[in-house]
């Protein structure tokens, strides 16, 4: 049953012990040996050369997602937008829908001021999540991520099932974990904002002795919030603490833990839909009932050895488990001059997650061919106990709300609660050749997933199973115009168990893609154009109005993309984005939606963001200046393309300046002129999206 989250006294102690327990396991730490080191480490689950700065540029030029293979951007034939942890920290980012909504192609904030989960969409369809190229899960449904967790989020455009696993057509995002660098790192912040926000944060890493073969890292925050509705908190508490041994250049091991506790809440509970504004801090729910929280452990250890001769092998297993749950009162309809109907909606769910993957590269010349050729296995074992409540709660006067208590769920029947056990073994070959200009990339996957749900009834529990076995393919080819510019084509496939029950037949996808790439020599920069058309078949969504998965048949998304990120001099850079999508209900379950768009998928969406650096003087110093703008065009809210949102421009700012060489202060503000619209709405129900929010930060390196 639910348990109230600890206090925030609580909280801070276990904050402590954490800190001071993964400090001294890093200290007690001894080095074996005593080796030098060259700086290149892994990102993930493949090897990459770590010669992107992520900390001080917005530009990067390696990429692990893609083809499977660690790969130069201008090499991969595919699109892919990065963003580092430099521009999470120029803009300000302090959610996954905040780092992601300057890229091309992706959807976000289509929920309005939800935060139970990380709501995006990539190319009109929803996309599943990855960390350090293995799968976390689908992001609806499951736990919102901590930016300041990652070194960069990778943005896959396009299926990509043979690469990582399940997914979605549309794409996927990777999160690439920090990890310990071998290198000096001492950072502190502190933040103040809008609705009482308190945040201190840190990440700090070295070896343990100049020339020692062990080095660590430890990052972490601490948050104390509210949030602009009424009645809400946004606490937070975050730690990762991380050792890495390289006793030769050649081998490297990594263990790695992150606590994430979370003590939110789920949304604002909505507006009655009566076309009245009404003030965002207005809440109609319940005080006694409206929890968000998320209590998640992850441990991950890493294996990576070069045996020399083009031959290395990789290995990575993760473990997680955590329990998380939320409780609300969300609106229904008006039932009388100022009055509206509402629903307690209640969730409680424990979560153990095994993954381990492990592969070997093997790279070679023949006859002026470059080959690189990736083979290996992946094994998870899911397990989820899921209990949901649903019922009705007293109706509400709008104009003098009068708040009557909470939904005791010791008392109250769950209308959900199920057991989920997934099982799936895969195997997988990625394959490059190189030949002059022109680069071959092509792959092969396939699953086998096992699924089982039991559904624990009054009567008895009932189990239902369901397996199947999936082969993807993807296919790529690019032509190295000159060293600057490349152009390539792609097909790829996609599939995901199916949403709509074990007996259905899997949720299958498909994508076509051409495209180009250029890099000047003479700055850092990165424009990417596109054109692509994708397919899913069998497919369910869930329906925002019911929380349920319906089924609609088949969908189909044309589009065309372009994205540049610039670094134009020492004191400019930029980030421009533009999408064009046209969606298709193709055909669906009863026929009655053929030719509707899919919802949450805007025809036309841009964002600019432009940083001036103002060069300071004995007297001053460096004056930062960033200004963005987001557009998003209307989109349906439903698949019966029954109501529909209205465009919005929302602009973002920020102003930093540099105190000292190790100490600056930046101003963050999202939303700059508190644009207000309609983001979703269901069961007669509006919800906002979310208002103007200013945060002031002090960092301090040294």
């Amino acid at each position: 049953m639910y348990t109230p989250p600890p206090t925030k006294a609580a909280r801070s102690a276990t904050f402590a012990l954490l800190l001071t327990t993964s400090a001294n396991a890093m200290l007690c730490a001894m080095p074996a040996t005593a080796q030098e080191t060259d700086g290149s480490y892994s990102l993930g689950t493949i090897f990459l050369d770590a010669s992107d700065a992520d900390d001080e540029s917005i530009v990067a030029n390696t990429i692990t997602s893609g083809s499977g293979l660690p790969s130069d951007v201008l090499d991969s034939s595919a699109s892919i937008s990065v963003v580092t942890s430099a521009e999470i920290a120029q803009r300000g980012a302090t959610s996954t829908e905040q780092v992601l909504q300057y890229s091309s192609g992706v959807t976000t904030d289509f929920y309005g001021r939800d935060d139970r989960y990380d709501f995006f969409k990539i190319r009109g369809f929803d996309a599943y999540s990855y960390r350090d190229g293995m799968l976390i899960g689908d992001a609806f449904g499951g736990v919102r991520e901590e930016p300041f967790a990652f070194d960069r989020v990778e943005v896959l455009k396009g299926a990509n099932s043979t690469a990582f696993g399940l997914s979605d057509p549309g794409g996927a995002v990777n999160y690439i974990t920090k990890s310990p660098t071998g290198e000096r790192l001492r950072s502190f912040y502190g933040t103040v904002g809008s609705f009482n926000h308190k945040e201190l944060g840190f990440d700090l890493g070295d070896r343990f002795a100049p020339d020692s073969t062990l080095s660590w890292r430890l990052t972490g925050k601490m948050q104390d919030a509210e949030a602009e509705t009424d009645y809400s908190n946004d606490d937070e508490t975050f730690l990762l603490a991380g050792l890495a041994w390289r006793p030769t250049d050649a081998t490297t091991v990594s263990l790695t833990y992150d606590h994430l506790y979370r003590d939110g809440y789920p949304n604002s509970s909505g507006y009655p839909a009566t076309g009245e504004d009404f003030d965002r801090s207005l809440f109609l729910g319940e005080p006694d009932f409206n929890y968000l929280a998320t209590d998640r452990d992850t441990y991950t250890l890493k294996l990576e050895h070069d045996f020399g001769g083009g031959l290395s092998f990789g290995s990575t297993a993760r473990y997680t488990e955590g329990t998380g749950g939320f409780g609300y009162v969300f609106l229904g309809g008006v039932t009388g001059e100022s009055t509206v109907s509402r629903y307690y909606f209640a969730n409680i769910a424990e979560f153990e997650n095994f993954v381990a993957d492990a592969h070997l590269l093997y790279e070679a010349d023949f006859g002026g061919i470059e080959s690189r050729t990736v083979f290996g296995t992946e094994y998870r074992d899911n397990h989820r106990e899921n209990t949901m409540w649903y019922t009705q709660a007293p109706d509400i006067d709008w104009t003098d709300p009068v708040y009557t208590g909470g939904l005791d769920l010791t008392s109250t029947a769950p209308y959900r609660d199920t057991t989920d056990e997934v099982t799936a073994s895969s195997i997988y070959l990625q394959q490059e050749f190189v030949l002059n200009q022109l680069i071959a990339q092509f792959g092969v996957r396939h699953d086998w997933i096992d699924q089982t749900r039991i559904t624990h009834l009054d009567s008895g529990d009932v189990e239902t199973a369901g397996k199947f076995d999936e082969t993807t393919m993807r296919a790529g080819l690019t032509y190295k115009i000159t060293p600057d510019l490349s152009a390539f084509a792609s097909y790829a496939e996609s599939v995901v168990p199916a949403g709509g029950g074990f007996s259905l037949e899997p949720e299958r996808g498909e994508q076509y893609e051409i495209g180009v790439k250029y890099r000047p020599t003479q700055i850092a920069a990165l424009v990417t154009a596109s054109a692509f058309e994708l397919s899913k078949f069998n497919e369910t969504i869930t329906n925002p109005d019911t929380l349920l998965d319906e089924p609609i048949g088949e969908s189909r998304v044309r589009g065309f993309e372009v994205e540049a990120k610039a670094e134009v001099n020492d004191q400019l850079s930029l980030t421009a984005a533009y999408t064009y999508l046209q969606s298709e209900i193709v055909k669906s379950s009863n026929g009655t939606n053929d030719g509707n768009e899919l919802p949450h998928t805007p025809e036309h969406a841009a964002s600019l963001w432009v940083n001036y650096v103002v060069p300071g003087s004995a007297q001053l110093g460096d004056i930062d200046l960033g200004l963005g703008a987001r557009f998003t065009d209307a989109y349906w809210r439903n698949t019966a393309n029954s109501s529909k949102t209205e465009s919005a421009w929302i602009f973002d700012a920020a102003v930093g300046y540099a105190i000292s060489d190790t100490t600056d202060m930046r101003l963050n503000v999202t939303n700059l002129f508190d644009e207000k619209h309609i983001a979703q709405g269901g069961f007669s129900t509006d919800y906002y999206n979310a208002g103007r929010e200013v945060q002031l930060t002090l960092n301090h390196s040294w």
